[in-house]
């Protein structure tokens, strides 16, 4: 009788959670001043370097390549990313009380989870295109042509939009008897943990969600730089300079962002209690603040028609 009292109760109180506790800050005084200061600059450092990408590869038409149209939606979606966490991030350190209202934490999980999505299918549809180039350079324009990439952008952006847009429906629809989230930013997996109802069909969408946005791009991945090793290893000389130059920047990114990503499922997914609390919040905030930032510094000095594009509009402006 007494255990039905309670969850009645719990039933009760659950419609009255308006918002979520961000446990994972952590108290440090006057230090949140210094604390602002660097994050705002890696802000600002992360929109500049990515716009000034994307305008770049918008305002010149010889960069209306393929390759060059992928990375333009990659910076894209790191302004994205960017965007769900940072402005949140800035207004927490400051505050005294790390508190931040349901419909925005939903937001937030709703772009970030995009962002993560869209970075892998991203990834993907770049190496299906140095697959073709390397493999396939012969057929490279007759395959990779202007209707084919806005296919391949519209399946870059459209599927986790969807995908992810229907995981947070779900777990907005569920009853929640608790309100302190273990992080410094809202995510799915914790708002489940806090569910008064079952949350088995929210887990099993999740898990097929992630098998779609997640482990197919991966697959992708694999399979096409498969074949480019073997072309590589059975190919000349300058086929193998060729693909060194071109694939290296992207290969980096993509071990970079899939560190990131699995530490943050090995977090989510199991008891990180006994790691050092500054660990706990530094380490799921790697994916989300080097990678906006990794990846134009990475394409910005790697290829050359774009650090030349982007010199002379920096001496034009001068």
């Amino acid at each position: 009788m007494f255990v039905l009292q309670t969850k009645l109760r719990m039933k009760i109180n659950s419609t009255h959670v308006l918002y979520f506790t961000l446990s994972a800050f952590l108290d440090t005084g006057m230090l949140s001043y210094f604390f602002f200061t660097i994050i705002l600059s890696l802000y600002v450092l992360i929109i500049s370097s990515n716009v000034l990408l994307t305008v770049v590869i918008c305002v010149n038409r010889t960069l209306h390549e393929p390759m060059f149209l992928f990375l333009c939606s990659l910076f894209v979606n790191e302004l994205y990313g960017s965007l769900g966490l940072f402005p949140f991030l800035l207004v927490q350190i400051l505050s005294d009380v790390h508190i931040i209202f349901a419909p925005l934490c939903l937001l937030q999980i709703f772009i970030l989870y995009t962002y993560g999505s869209v970075e892998f299918t991203n990834l993907a549809v770049m190496s299906y295109d140095r697959y073709v180039a390397i493999c396939c350079p012969l057929q490279y324009n007759s395959l990779m042509t202007s209707r084919r990439i806005a296919i391949l952008i519209s399946i870059i952006w459209l599927p986790p939009l969807f995908c992810v847009g229907f995981t947070v429906f779900l777990s907005s629809s569920l009853q929640f008897c608790g309100n302190v989230i273990n992080k410094v930013y809202c995510d799915n997996h914790s708002i489940i943990k806090l569910a008064c109802n079952d949350p088995t069909a929210n887990n099993i969408y999740e898990l097929i969600m992630a098998f779609f946005t997640v482990c197919v791009p991966v697959s992708v991945i694999v399979y096409t730089y498969m074949r480019i090793l073997q072309v590589c290893f059975s190919g000349s000389k300058q086929t193998r300079q060729k693909a060194v130059s071109t694939c290296t920047p992207h290969l980096a990114s993509i071990i970079n962002f899939s560190f990131g990503v699995s530490f943050e499922i090995l977090q989510s997914r199991f008891n990180m209690n006994t790691a050092p609390g500054l660990l706990r919040t530094i380490f799921p905030l790697y994916y989300l603040t080097c990678q906006p930032l990794f990846n134009p510094v990475l394409y910005g000095l790697n290829m050359s028609k774009i650090r030349s594009m982007c010199k002379k509009l920096v001496l034009r402006k001068i």
